[in-house]
């Protein structure tokens, strides 16, 4: 009941303006210079989680994936600020396991299956790695960068930011298309294939995930790796900036 309310009063003040001071449980401020709402980030993530309308996306790797963006966005690190996509490594590589949402709207646009490293598992994603020639996927937050032409035609060059994976760009983890990704392949052999450790996409709708995400947007490959979630500076970022109902930075003033 108590939590109804708040959502009732948040959307309320999203949608009127009036001075009003700040709401005591740090649940949601009115900057009192220009009655904009302001709400944590945590309030954040449950209201906007719960308008996805996408609940094979689960809750835990959404809020990880909003800290680490929120975490980029500040430091300036995002040129393409308009997607965040999401791979959930906890899922079968058999259903789509790949979410791209739009920080627009905050929804899901794009759903995909995805391959992970010949190395990290058959059906179910396990071991991770950051080392060349490993054919493991790594794990954490990716910059998707320039779009080139290589051996897999093209593809989407990820720059990783974290310990877990600062090495993908030299070891050649990009996002590219392959036959071994798709439904008829899985119904053929038991599973999808899998890669030397980049996340594959299907043939079919990639050149516009591509155009999507390309240029500087925010890659997120998750799993509950204990190392992983206990070092992760962007996983376990704490935002200082407030954001509006939009989604969107905003200082107090």
């Amino acid at each position: 009941m108590r939590k109804n309310l708040q959502i009732l009063s948040l959307i309320f003040l999203c949608s009127f303006s009036f001075e009003s001071p700040k709401v005591k449980g740090n649940a949601f401020t009115v900057n009192p210079v220009d009655n904009e709402v302001l709400v944590d980030l945590h309030e954040f993530a449950q209201d906007s989680y719960n308008q996805l309308g996408m609940k094979n996306l689960f809750f835990k790797p959404y809020k990880l994936a909003l800290n680490g963006y929120f975490k980029m966005l500040e430091a300036g690190q995002l040129t393409n600020t308009k997607y965040l996509t999401i791979v959930d490594m906890t899922k079968s590589a058999n259903v789509e396991r790949m979410f791209i949402i739009s920080t627009e709207t905050w929804q899901v646009v794009h759903t995909s299956l995805v391959s992970h490293g010949m190395k990290t598992g058959e059906e179910f994603a396990q071991d991770f790695s950051n080392l060349e020639s490993s054919h493991q996927s790594s794990l954490g937050f990716f910059i998707a960068n320039e779009v080139y032409d290589g051996k897999h035609d093209k593809s989407l060059k990820l720059d990783g930011l974290e310990y877990s994976n600062d090495n993908a760009r030299d070891r050649g983890v990009v996002v590219h298309a392959a036959d071994y990704v798709s439904a008829e392949y899985v119904k053929s052999n038991g599973r999808l294939g899998r890669s030397y450790g980049c996340p594959a996409l299907p043939h079919d709708g990639y050149d516009q995930v591509i155009d999507k995400i390309k240029d500087g947007s925010c890659f997120f490959i998750y799993y509950p790796d204990k190392d992983y979630m206990r070092k992760s500076k962007y996983a376990n970022a704490k935002i200082s900036s407030k954001l509006n109902c939009d989604g969107q930075l905003a200082e107090l003033k």
